[in-house]
């Protein structure tokens, strides 16, 4: 059967598809994302399309209403193609580009700066490139091409004892290389412990050594382009995962991988797909080649590490939660086709335990929170909340399970962090009036996590809502944007004239419940984790914040709802992304990167499901801020 052709718009974009393919996958093809929380399992009702004409197979509805299906709407996922087609994409269904955090923040800034940790670990990169001259052959001098090179390198590194290796790619390619630049040639090697390795040979030139420092989130994938011989970032680039696709989350991942054969592959696929895009983009915009990058090092969560090395991850979601590794191996880029020197080794940071990962890892390192005595608590807010507690003494960690809310998912408007999306909101407490501010300064269409933090706040300080969550209708029988629906209770944030999807875009009670249990867990496993090594509170004398979410929240705010603990807001840092940050010191020096390799050893990983500790604390945390008011002195 001949593929049938499918249009989408508004692009008027026409690819073709087979039949039977989802329209989830057909878009996909076009290179339009939807969103699709569950990976396209059609229970979270995001991935809504119009289909203007054609007749396809509709294997489900999910949760659309009878009035959205008369109108046409179906669930991407859960319709295939059968025919032609032409599909309308609304915009709040799309995943477009989101604030991927790169560079750093006006917040706050690491009392040890980047270039002072670079040297205090010593600038000594995990890969060098030298020009070198090597004297013509002769029929009295016949000594071998290997034996040539290798003399001149071990003369000119001072390498003593440390083994040279050269593998067989790039011996093949040797005798002519040398030749053809008459003896005059620029040679890159990688530059570990145990041995150097000669992973490129070409024409003399004076351009610098490059590596990758790469960060592998779970909704976004970040790449630097380091300068090796400078540690500059001469150039970064960001874009979502398109991964994302398969699931928000890594268990929904996990579980597609693993369902079929061919799906493990095909989620690995996405996200080199991905990295490369992004290198390629680098390349362009620098006028350099893939042969000009020779090292690369990747930080991500367990989950995202061993989805880009395509292992198996299916032992993650199961009891008891075993990874394949913890400590990774680095592998040549070939193994899993980078866009670099194929030769060139690709480091990925290790893991503590199944939910604490390479990221986690990556920005311990670049805190420096092990090498003091003064006590930090490092928090990453997600999906995932992962955190890290300790000094140069002792370090623990743990994860707790956030859910989707604060990457927009379970909440009716969630969406990322995308242009209009709301990320502040102010209500005035009298007149209930709201202003908003939305990314991009376009029309709202949704709220992502940090405006749902304002918001949260917001709702409290005006009594719009008590401290379990529940709205107070009574209370404001004036106001329009108080209301009662068949099925729930609404607070309207826009109008639909004032906002870009041509409906009001609200948050309701059961929004606000599900907020509530994301803080929850987050402020429980603070909590849980402080009571197990007996440490106060006022103990830490600083509370480091990663990641993206993290780096646009309101300390005042995430206070006020019980996100984070009630200490001065002097005690807290926002650094951004800490595990690109630890990636590129990892790269650049060999010191950093086995103190990495150790402090994956070194923590503790403590499980919140052993006990009852941590679901003590959960209960106690679902309120607002805290069933304990005495937590949170300023907020009475």
């Amino acid at each position: 059967m001949p593929p049938f052709q499918i249009k989408f718009m508004p692009e008027n974009r026409i690819i073709e598809a087979d039949n039977g393919t989802s329209l989830l996958n057909a878009a996909a093809k076009a290179e339009i994302f939807i969103k699709s929380g569950c990976g396209g399992k059609g229970t979270c009702g995001a991935c809504k399309v119009i289909v203007l004409s054609g007749n396809p197979l509709v294997t489900g509805t999910g949760n659309l209403t009878p009035e959205q299906i008369s109108k046409g709407f179906r669930l991407a996922c859960q319709t295939l193609i059968q025919g032609d087609m032409t599909i309308e994409v609304p915009l709040e269904s799309r995943l477009q580009e989101h604030q991927v955090l790169m560079g750093d923040v006006h917040k706050g800034i690491l009392r040890e700066s980047e270039h002072d940790l670079l040297e205090k670990f010593g600038h000594h990169p995990l890969a060098t490139k030298l020009r070198i001259s090597l004297s013509v052959p002769t029929l009295t001098e016949n000594t071998s091409d290997l034996v040539r090179l290798n003399m001149e390198l071990r003369r000119v590194l001072k390498t003593g004892d440390k083994p040279i290796h050269i593998p067989l790619s790039v011996l093949k390619h040797l005798p002519e290389t040398l030749r053809k630049s008459n003896w005059d040639v620029s040679v890159t090697l990688t530059d570990i412990d145990t041995a150097l390795t000669v992973i490129h040979v070409e024409p003399g030139n004076d351009r610098p050594p490059f590596g990758l420092a790469i960060d592998i989130g779970t909704t976004t994938v970040v790449v630097y382009l380091i300068n090796l011989l400078t540690g500059e970032i001469n150039d970064q680039q960001g874009s979502y995962n398109k991964q994302a696709k398969f699931g928000d989350d890594v268990i929904s991942r996990i579980v597609y991988a693993v369902e079929d054969k061919k799906h493990l592959q095909e989620i690995q696929k996405e996200v080199l797909e991905t990295i490369n895009g992004l290198i390629d983009k680098i390349l362009v915009r620098q006028s350099l080649s893939n042969t000009d990058i020779c090292c690369a090092m990747v930080a991500g969560n367990t989950t995202m590490t061993q989805l880009f090395l395509g292992v198996d991850p299916r032992y993650i979601r199961l009891e008891p939660y075993i990874p394949t590794m913890t400590s990774v191996p680095s592998v040549p880029a070939r193994e899993i086709g980078l866009h670099m020197v194929q030769e060139a080794l690709v480091h990925c940071f290790p893991s503590v335990a199944s939910y604490v990962g390479g990221d986690i890892v990556a920005g311990t390192l670049v805190t420096d929170l092990a090498n003091g005595e003064d006590i930090i608590l490092f928090i990453d807010i997600g999906t995932n909340g992962e955190i890290v507690l300790g000094n140069q003494d002792w370090l623990v960690a743990c994860a707790c399970s956030a859910g989707p809310s604060f990457e927009g998912g379970g909440i009716t408007f969630g969406m990322r962090a995308m242009p209009g999306a709301i990320e502040r909101v102010i209500i005035d407490p009298q007149t209930l009036d709201v202003s908003l501010k939305v990314v991009n300064n376009l029309l709202p269409v949704g709220i992502c996590g940090s405006g749902l933090v304002d918001c949260m706040a917001k709702l409290l300080g005006a009594g719009i809502i008590d401290r379990a969550g529940n709205f107070q209708l009574g209370h404001h029988s004036g106001s329009k944007r108080l209301r009662a629906t068949s099925d729930d209770k609404e607070f309207v944030l826009a109008w639909a004239h004032q906002a870009g999807g041509n409906q009001d875009v609200v948050i309701t009670e059961n929004d606000v419940k599900n907020v509530i249990r994301a803080k929850g867990a987050i402020y429980a496993g603070i909590r849980s984790l402080l009571n197990m090594v007996a440490v106060d509170i006022e103990m830490i004398s600083r509370i480091v914040i990663a990641g993206g979410f993290g780096n646009y929240l309101n300390v005042h705010d995430s206070v006020q709802i019980g996100l984070l603990p009630d200490l001065e807001q002097e005690r807290f840092e926002f650094i951004g992304n800490s595990s690109v940050k630890g990636a590129r010191l990892a790269l650049l020096s060999q010191n950093a990167w086995r103190e990495a390799e150790e402090l994956g050893r070194k923590m503790t990983y403590v499980e919140l499901s052993v006990g009852a500790t941590f679901m003590d604390e959960y209960v106690s945390a679902l309120f607002l801020p805290h069933t304990d008011l005495a937590l949170f002195p300023s907020c009475c």
